[in-house]
C-alpha cells in the first residue's frame, strides 16, 4: 500500500550542516533525524548550497531527493568572484571552455537534456546572465 503524502517542500540547505529551523519545521518531518540524514549524504559538499527536495508522509516519515548545486554557485567559484554582475553587459570575469565543460557535465543529471552540448549552451547562457565571459 502507498504511503499518502502530506507535502513536497523544495529548499536549499548548506552541504553537511543543516540544522532543525523554521525551515524545516515548514515541511513536517522529524527535524533532527532528517538533519541527521541530510548532513551524512552531503558531508562532501561542506560549505556549498546543496538543493533538496523533501517528501513527507502522513505517518510522518519521508524521502529527499538530493540536486547538484545551483549553476550561479559553480560559475561564480570556477570564475573566482563573490558576486556577479547586476547588468548582463558588464563583464566581471570569465571562465574557459574546459570549466563551462565540467559545469555542464556535472548539471547534467539535473538539466532537461542529456546532450552535453545543449548542457553547455545552458550553462552558457546563465554565465551570459551573470557577467561572466567564456575564453
Amino acid at each position: 500500500m502507498r504511503k499518502k503524502i502530506t507535502k513536497v517542500v523544495k529548499m536549499e540547505l548548506p552541504g553537511a550542516n543543516a540544522h532543525p529551523g523554521p525551515k524545516l519545521a515548514s515541511a513536517g518531518v522529524n527535524m533532527a533525524k532528517f538533519c541527521t540524514d541530510f548532513n551524512a549524504q552531503t558531508g562532501d559538499r561542506r560549505g556549498q548550497t546543496v538543493p533538496v527536495i523533501i517528501t513527507a508522509y502522513e505517518d510522518k516519515s519521508y524521502d529527499f531527493v538530493i540536486k547538484t548545486s545551483p549553476v550561479a554557485e559553480l560559475v561564480l567559484k570556477a570564475a573566482g568572484l563573490e558576486k556577479a554582475s547586476g547588468n548582463a553587459k558588464q563583464i566581471v570575469g570569465s571562465i574557459t571552455e574546459a570549466q563551462l565543460t565540467e559545469i555542464a557535465q556535472y548539471k547534467l543529471p539535473d538539466l532537461n537534456t542529456e546532450d552535453i552540448e545543449a548542457a553547455k549552451k545552458i550553462i552558457a547562457g546563465s554565465c551570459r546572465q551573470m557577467g561572466i565571459a567564456i575564453k
